[in-house]
């Protein structure tokens, strides 16, 4: 029988619906890297049966460890780069560790005791008070600044970890000063945990691409808490074979400090931190000036000055952000400025080395930004017509003015966040 029979039989011949043979209803549904399959049976009972997973003992285990340890959806869940910012979480994690085990058993051994590699990890916790506690008050009021340049102040939690951490293993040289050393190390260690905490946010937030910052910052810790773990294994090790002996803390902490640096260092390059600061402002200027085009974080990350980040760009106008208004602009010019800038919430006085920019109290990224292009467009026009400064700055205003929505578009497109300008501490104004 041909297929148009077929097809004619099936309209003039209606199928009974009570002979139509119903196959069974059933899914599977993957948890924890299990896949089990779900069928209602012919009684309305249901039935869970586990399929077999034919894949070798290597893979599993490589789908179980990212799961447990990275963002669901990993790696089209987070941006670019946090493969390699895990790489170096985990080793900083590691080599930290791993140095607090032989400085809390140097602690130990210049106040006199000699105890075993395992007794110095258990007293480690109860050694960190007193001055740690100075420390983090201390530290505490640089929120602000931490907000601005979060990669900067992560890389400085690590140094003074290490410098308190190399205290510590100095301390049995002079046992008599034991008490200035620990209380200096601990000081230090204290400045360190408020600073790398109060950075953890900024980065984790770099990463997130679909709502899912719980997700990462849970999986983020989980992968340091192992490594710490790790790393606390190693020092004992260490402190038992190697560096059982002062010869040996000499040696082996500080390859352990250079490669816990190393590594923090490298973490934080690979961060695409996509808040607007006066750096990574002046760059996305300065790139847009010469190219024409808006650099994503992901590009200007490997860029980033993280030693010196308040360096002055000259292709983006060699603009200083923060200066107080009673020390940037003359009275007898503050007016003429207000009226060029009657509408903004920013206000720019050209100087001979460079352009000082003083914010409104409630300014966000986008002014920063409109601000940034007038300084940038005026200093290149005056370097190449020499016009006078509020000549320059009415022209580059309006140049700003005519290019602002496109490029701020472009801006929001690639990712940034233009809702705030984070300058640190720096000084605004209210008329």
């Amino acid at each position: 029988m041909n297929l148009l029979a077929k097809i004619k039989m099936q309209n003039t011949e209606p199928e009974d619906p009570s002979r139509r043979q119903r196959g069974p209803v059933f899914w599977i549904e993957t948890s924890d890297s299990i896949s089990r399959r779900y069928q209602f049976e012919s009684n309305g009972l249901l039935s869970v049966k586990v399929l077999d997973d034919s894949r070798p003992v290597a893979h599993k285990l490589v789908e179980s460890f990212v799961n447990k340890f990275f963002p669901s959806g990993y790696p089209y869940s987070v941006n670019e780069g946090y493969l390699r910012y895990t790489q170096f979480r985990a080793l900083q994690h590691f080599t930290s560790a791993a140095l607090s085990v032989l400085s809390t058993q140097s602690l130990l051994f210049a106040a006199g005791l000699r105890p075993t590699p395992a007794q110095a990890t258990a007293v480690s916790w109860i050694l960190k008070d007193g001055m740690e506690h100075v420390g983090k008050l201390m530290c505490s009021n640089l929120g602000s600044r931490m907000d601005s340049e979060p990669k900067r102040w992560r890389i400085m939690a690590d140094v003074l970890y290490d410098l308190g951490t190399g205290l510590d293993i100095l301390s049995p040289l002079c046992p008599q000063l034991f008490l200035e050393m620990a209380g200096l190390g601990n000081f230090a260690k204290g400045m360190a945990v408020v600073a790398a905490r109060a950075t953890r946010l900024p980065i984790y937030s770099s990463f997130a691409k679909e709502g899912n910052l719980s997700d990462l910052f849970a999986k983020g810790e989980a992968i340091s808490t192992l490594f710490n773990v790790v790393g606390m294994g190693a020092g004992i090790q260490l402190a038992s074979t190697i560096c059982s002996s002062m010869e040996g803390k000499l040696v082996v902490g500080p390859l352990l400090s250079v490669i816990h640096v190393y590594s923090v260092v490298e973490e934080m390059r690979a961060a695409p931190v996509n808040t607007l600061n006066p750096q990574r402002t002046a760059m996305i200027v300065a790139d847009f000036l010469k190219t024409g085009k808006v650099s994503s974080p992901a590009n200007l990350r490997y860029q980033e000055d993280l030693l010196y980040p308040g360096r002055l760009i000259e292709d983006a106008g060699n603009v200083k952000v923060g200066r107080a208004l009673h020390k940037v602009v003359e009275p007898s010019k503050l007016r003429q400025l207000k009226e060029i800038f009657r509408d903004e919430k920013f206000i720019l006085n050209l100087g001979a080395r460079w352009t000082d920019m003083v914010l409104d109290h409630n300014a966000t990224g986008e002014d920063a930004l409109r601000g940034w292009l007038v300084a940038a467009y005026a200093a290149n026009m005056m370097k190449a017509t020499h016009e006078p400064s509020a000549y320059a700055l009415k022209q580059a205003y309006e140049r700003m003015n005519h290019m602002f929505s496109p490029f701020l578009l472009e801006l929001q497109s690639k990712g940034w966040h233009t809702d705030r300008f984070l300058d640190g501490s720096g000084s605004r104004f209210a008329f």
